[in-house]
């Protein structure tokens, strides 16, 4: 048997797909988060990251990761660094490997393959496309110092700023002072601040306030409403702008959204909304996720033409 191997190695977790010459999937394996090798233990966590998806995809084969040969292997990674490859080419044994970024592989497996455009909302934002012509374009993905825009980090920052506004008297009540007090087990929204400048918020902690936000907005609360709007506004431009770059004026695009701020109907259906409203785009969910585009791409890489199946 013919196997092929795609790896999603995110910021919170590693999910591998292992499939055979004809597009179907025979096992899954789920790992640690991949950090930047450079970092602290960077090279540690990510060997035991591949070690832990990989090498569970390979037992449910009854295999061992060490002893599985692949014709192709392809790792999508966030911040994908140069120092991975060599921690790849240590332990998968593949007679082709590639290594992208995550938007690459996002794009893929929302796209099953197909030309167009994904915009990923997660703890960050980004939007990236593919044409027919194999042409890429990006927009967004600054990190949470500089962008990020409608991201839930960034939907945090907001709230916990319209908090603050509100509490020194130059911005509109808002409920969000309430929740986030509660959300973090404080009184005070000033120690609240305080708090998430500390070391125990890291950037992944805080985006997990975002939620609070649509919680929020469903009690229509006016300044809620307002973050949501604007964010999912940011999220349709930086869409347009890869757009633009990619396909014609009045040329057919797909654009798939991908990442856990979509789950907020009011967000998500703005953003519908906003792209759609030219009506030349068609807007859909992902229809694989990006572990799925890894092996697709795998197949790509060994020149192999097949549907995935699950």
């Amino acid at each position: 048997m013919t196997l092929f191997l795609g790896v999603d190695g995110g910021q919170s977790s590693t999910r591998a797909v292992i499939g055979d010459e004809s597009g179907r999937i025979l096992a899954t394996g789920e790992g640690g988060p991949v950090e930047h090798v450079g970092a602290p233990q960077g090279r540690e966590r990510v060997f035991r990251a591949l070690q832990e998806s990989a090498g569970g995809a390979c037992r449910q084969l009854g295999r061992d990761l060490t002893d599985t040969p692949f014709e192709a292997a392809f790792f999508g990674f966030t911040g994908a660094d140069a120092g991975k490859r060599a921690i790849v080419e240590e332990l998968i044994h593949a007679r082709q490997i590639g290594l992208s970024d995550d938007s690459v592989i996002a794009l893929t497996g929302a796209l099953g393959g197909e030309p167009g455009i994904v915009t990923i909302a997660g703890t960050g934002s980004i939007s990236f496309g593919r044409n027919e012509a194999g042409e890429t374009a990006r927009a967004g993905g600054w990190g949470y110092l500089f962008g990020d825009e409608g991201s839930a980090f960034d939907l945090a920052r907001q709230a916990l700023r319209a908090a603050l506004r509100f509490e020194e008297g130059w911005g509109p009540s808002t409920v969000l002072r309430r929740m986030l007090c509660e959300a973090v087990g404080l009184d005070d929204i000033r120690l609240v601040q305080r708090k998430l400048y500390s070391a125990e918020f890291t950037r992944k902690r805080i985006a997990a306030l975002a939620p609070l936000v649509e919680e929020a907005a469903r009690l229509q609360d006016p300044v809620a409403c307002s973050i949501l709007e604007n964010a999912a506004r940011d999220l349709a431009a930086i869409t347009d702008v890869v757009r633009a770059r990619l396909f014609q004026r009045k040329e057919s695009a797909t654009i798939a959204y991908v990442g856990g701020v979509f789950r907020c109907e009011m967000l998500r259906s703005e953003f519908i909304g906003l792209v759609s409203s030219s009506g030349t785009n068609r807007v859909i969910a992902p229809r694989h996720d990006p572990a799925v585009g890894a092996l697709i791409e795998a197949y790509r890489l060994a020149g192999a033409r097949v549907l995935v199946s699950q």
